[in-house]
């Protein structure tokens, strides 16, 4: 827990505070100026998000598959992310997955300790068969969850393109992938609630 509390995303945020003694308008305006951040740290990793997009498009058209893998609020977006490819581009529902640790359960009720087993994300990613043509993204805001690591870690053995999607600088995730992308959106307006800009963030990624 120390070293959790020395992360960007869980700090205190100096704008807000005050924010139980704010009025509904003061509230909802600090909470929208502080959401303008999120483009700007977005913009500062449009590099690695451009070579991301490569290395997917690569793999999708010599028929691999994208997988994202994550735990919680992060996780959600990646199911979320991968459910609307199908409308939105047509693709086949095997051809984008979101696997959340814990299960499709784990979408709308918490499921204790799934996201602290190292195993988990490789017991998840052996089940579809991934192979060094797939690609696999690990999306964590604190950039250090063990589910992703595990998932990155197995996917990088099997020598299967890796990407990192975290909300701290110099993030571990990052370091057990080819790709790290590395959004820092700073401390949330609700202490450590990182469906707020990391959720963001990491949609716009």
């Amino acid at each position: 827990m120390d070293d959790i509390k020395k992360l960007a995303t869980e700090a205190r945020n100096p704008e807000t505070t005050d924010l139980d003694l704010m009025t509904p308008l003061q509230m909802v305006t600090v909470m929208n100026q502080q959401d303008q951040g999120v483009a700007k740290a977005v913009e500062k990793v449009l590099p690695q998000i451009a070579a991301s997009v490569e290395v997917i498009t690569k793999a999708l058209k010599e028929n691999g598959r994208l997988f994202y893998i994550g735990a919680g609020t992060s996780g959600r977006l990646g199911v979320l992310d991968a459910a609307e490819c199908v409308p939105t581009f047509g693709t086949d529902p095997e051809t984008v997955q979101g696997l959340i640790a814990g299960g499709a359960s784990a979408m709308t009720v918490a499921v204790e300790g799934a996201e602290d087993d190292l195993q988990l994300a490789k017991t998840d990613l052996s089940a579809r068969h991934l192979t060094q043509q797939d690609v696999v993204v690990g999306i964590a805001a604190s950039g250090r969850t063990p589910y992703v690591i595990g998932g990155l870690d197995y996917a990088r053995t099997l020598g299967t393109p890796t990407i990192a999607l975290a909300c701290n600088a110099d993030s571990v995730i990052g370091k057990h992938a080819d790709i790290a992308i590395d959004v820092v959106t700073g401390p949330e307006v609700l202490s450590g609630s990182t469906r707020l800009k990391a959720g963001t963030a990491q949609k716009w990624s």
